[in-house]
């Protein structure tokens, strides 16, 4: 690894693809790896301090409070119960921001700003975004060195696709040069379901070597765990979901080697 943290968003506009997931299941595997992760919980609604069973009582210190200038990012980061995972976590208050936000200074470069202490300290910041395109999305995509998106095996995946690459390509244009495609990763497939298959066969066939050979299955055990302040693979390593991040976690991590 280099000496400065890869920056990863994992972005869809769209709710429930299983973003959320994906940010702190890869996170997990990742540092299961033996690589440093930060995973940033930049949506409102929290669920990823949640899933990793940080109290909101212990969010004082947090992603909005970061991006206003309240508190520095050593004081907002968490360690969280995985080793070698540390977070820093959000709270409702954060959906504030995209109005705040638009009266200020460099407003699309807050969280890269606010970042760059930290970045020495990690191999991978994951940057868990909200689902939608706004203010704090383009933020996430500023500081970003890559993009991953989870993309729900439904009818209008491909729909939805099209609106946040475009998105992705106005960033890279206008904002930040650097910013790139790190993959695209099926999620919620049901193998019963030849709806399921046909999206993956379309997604696949429209986008190519985008796409991550891994498939993250619908599993009860990946819906489960964050009720239990738990990533799937500290919940139950040996189910089905678990599997399929430690997959993704290496297919991921052969992809970086093939970058360098």
């Amino acid at each position: 690894m280099t000496s400065t943290a890869r920056i990863i968003a994992i972005a869809n506009q769209k709710g429930g693809v299983g973003k959320t997931t994906t940010s702190v299941n890869l996170a997990t595997a990742l540092s299961a790896c033996g690589r440093r992760v930060l995973l940033v919980d930049f949506d409102p609604q929290g669920n990823a301090s949640t899933g990793l069973g940080i109290n909101p009582k212990d969010r004082q210190a947090n992603s909005y409070r970061l991006i206003t200038g309240e508190v520095g990012i050593l004081e907002a980061i968490k360690p969280s119960s995985v080793p070698s995972l540390d977070i820093i976590a959000a709270v409702v208050d954060l959906s504030a921001a995209e109005v705040e936000l638009t009266a200020v200074d460099r407003r699309e470069f807050q969280l890269l700003d606010a970042l760059k202490l930290g970045i020495p300290n990690y191999d991978y910041i994951i940057i868990d975004c909200p689902p939608s395109l706004g203010l704090l999305t383009v933020n996430a995509l500023c500081a970003a060195n890559r993009v991953l998106v989870p993309l729900q095996c439904e009818f209008y995946a491909l729909e939805g696709l099209s609106q946040l690459m475009r998105t992705i390509e106005t960033v890279r244009a206008g904002l930040n040069p650097d910013l790139a495609m790190q993959g695209i990763v099926l999620t919620m497939y049901d193998s019963r379901n030849k709806l399921s298959e046909q999206v993956a066969g379309d997604v696949r066939q429209h986008l190519g070597d985008m796409v991550y050979d891994t498939v993250i299955p619908r599993n009860v055990r990946v819906s489960e765990a964050p009720s239990f302040g738990q990533s799937v693979l500290m919940y139950d390593l040996h189910c089905a979901g678990s599997q399929a991040y430690v997959a993704l976690a290496a297919e991921f991590l052969n992809q970086e080697k093939e970058a360098f």
